[in-house]
Order: C-alpha cells, then sequence, then structure tokens
C-alpha cells in the first residue's frame, strides 16, 4: 500500500523542534487533493511553505549556540526559522506528477540546515477518490 498524498494544512514534526508545524501548499498548480491543494517535493521553503516548529532545541543552530554561551553554558532553546535549502526526499512517486515535479507523499522528509529532520505526522488526507 502507498503512502498518502500530502496536501496543504498537513502536520509536520521537526527533530529538534518543541510543537508540530504544518505545512502551506501554494494554489500555483492548480491540484487538489481533498480538496485542498496538493504538495509536491519542491514545497519546502521555509516560512513559506514549513512554518516554524515553535523553539529550535539544536545544538548546531546559531542562534542556540549564541544564546546557549549568553547563558555561561546554560542550554537555551531560540525560536524556530526553518532552514530548509533542497527538496523533500526520497520524496515522493515518481510515477505521480504534479505540475512536472514528483508529488509529495507521507514517507518523505526533509533536512533542515541546523541538522533537523522534518517527517510528514499526519498528511492533511487519507486518500483521493477517482472516479
Amino acid at each position: 500500500m502507498s503512502c498518502p498524498q500530502v496536501c496543504t494544512g498537513a502536520t509536520l514534526q521537526c527533530s529538534f523542534g518543541a510543537a508540530p508545524g504544518v505545512l502551506n501548499v501554494l494554489p500555483a498548480n492548480r491540484v487538489l487533493a481533498g480538496g485542498v491543494p496538493a504538495a509536491t517535493i519542491m514545497d519546502s521553503a521555509p516560512i513559506v511553505n514549513i512554518a516554524p516548529f515553535a523553539m529550535c532545541q539544536s545544538p548546531a543552530n546559531p542562534a542556540v549556540i549564541g544564546a546557549t554561551a549568553a547563558a555561561l553554558g546554560v542550554f537555551t532553546p531560540m525560536p524556530c526559522i526553518p532552514a530548509t535549502t533542497a527538496p523533500w526526499i526520497p520524496g515522493g512517486s515518481p510515477t505521480v506528477l504534479i505540475g512536472s515535479m514528483p508529488a509529495l507523499d507521507a514517507g518523505a522528509t526533509l533536512m533542515c540546515m541546523w541538522a533537523g529532520v522534518i517527517k510528514v505526522v499526519q498528511p492533511g488526507q487519507m486518500s483521493v477518490l477517482v472516479p
């Protein structure tokens, strides 16, 4: 059985985030899944597509490093600002294209520059009915 199609409103979680975030898919491709815009592997832009995960707890994040140094070595999480630079991996179904890009399925992961791994917790819809 394949993974469900990811769409706008999907719940995401970062391995260093303090709270879940959501995926926002712009309706540029005009393809809907479950009545909302469907995602592709290229829907990975920070803030535009990937919402913050509350506080970042990554020891590789420069903001966390600075805050921890200012607190004399006491680990200090800072507000999350996703730093994604690449598409989702393994990213999607190579046989399903949305606007010439592979569709994003729920098994994909996204890397943050500060060593976080972002995963889909809830894809935003469970099935697509084809007449």
